[in-house]
């Protein structure tokens, strides 16, 4: 099955507005494949039909399935480790403190774009081990979120193959993950708990929350984004951050390092003004 470029154009803008990815005439062949079986599956005779059905579909599942289909999903354990040792050695035991002075144990992390659950359960275990016997005194769960109820499914199942779970240091392997009969391993569920996964799509021109965070991760998400849609989620991100707090970002993304909205720490690192 073939795109042409009034098809091609339609989808894009969809999903450009719906979603914020920003696809390229490069990606056209990436569209094809990924859709094409879909589409003779649900007897779609060509792509304008299948537009024509996702712009008049009120109940929104062929544009669910429509991005679970289209986003990628390419993530591992401990990828971008310099930014796991900077969680654990500096930006946590920083966060705690400054809320020890206030008072205050309400620790709120969000994981934006957590694709299979491997970053916010790395960022669970290591804030386990930081607080070890005082976790129980901090209300320290972290909200993760994904456009893709497709990876949010793997994710909060925590069932992940040996090899990728050995990316890991051996002692958060020993504690946190039970081994399968099948091989597989699973994340403990104490750790699974302690993390609430939601379908959410950062394209919400207002964000439901209640509280602001400590720290944003939006790790490798932006990049799928032109400018203008970067810069609008980073002003987002701005308003629900509490100061002093961080957002860190894929290495292949920037804000530059002089940001109005935020202090540069490291590569991929910023740090709200307090």
């Amino acid at each position: 099955m073939t795109i042409g470029d009034e098809e091609f154009n339609l989808l894009r803008r969809l999903i450009k507005s719906r979603f914020g990815i920003n696809l390229t005439d490069q990606k056209r062949s990436l569209v094809v494949g990924r859709l094409q079986k879909l589409l003779r599956g649900e007897g779609f005779v060509n792509f304008k039909q299948y537009y024509e059905y996702l712009v008049n579909d009120k109940s929104e599942r062929g544009l669910s399935e429509l991005i679970n289909r289209i986003s990628t999903n390419h993530t591992y354990f401990n990828r971008e480790k310099a930014h796991f040792d900077f969680f654990q050695q500096t930006a946590l035991p920083a966060v705690v403190e400054m809320m020890r002075r206030q008072n205050n144990r309400d620790l709120r992390i969000w994981c934006a774009g957590c694709s299979s659950g491997e970053e916010p359960y790395t960022l669970q275990m290591l804030m386990m081990e930081h607080f070890g016997s005082e976790y129980s005194k901090w209300d320290a769960g972290i909200l993760a979120t994904d456009i893709s109820e497709r990876v949010l499914s793997i994710a909060r199942a925590g069932i992940y193959p040996q090899e990728r779970v050995a990316q890991l240091p051996q002692p958060l392997q020993n504690k946190y993950f039970r081994k399968l009969p099948d091989g597989n391993c699973q994340v403990t569920e104490a750790v699974r708990k302690e993390i609430v996964y939601r379908r959410f799509n950062l394209m919400n021109e207002k964000f439901p929350f209640k509280k602001p965070f400590h720290m944003v991760f939006c790790r490798n998400v932006m990049i799928y984004f032109d400018q203008q849609t970067r810069e609008g989620l980073v002003q987002r991100f701005n308003q629900f951050t509490v100061n002093g707090g961080y957002l860190f970002i894929g290495h292949s993304e920037t804000l530059g390092r002089n940001h109005a909205l935020y202090r540069y720490v490291m590569p991929a690192v910023f740090q709200k003004g307090t």
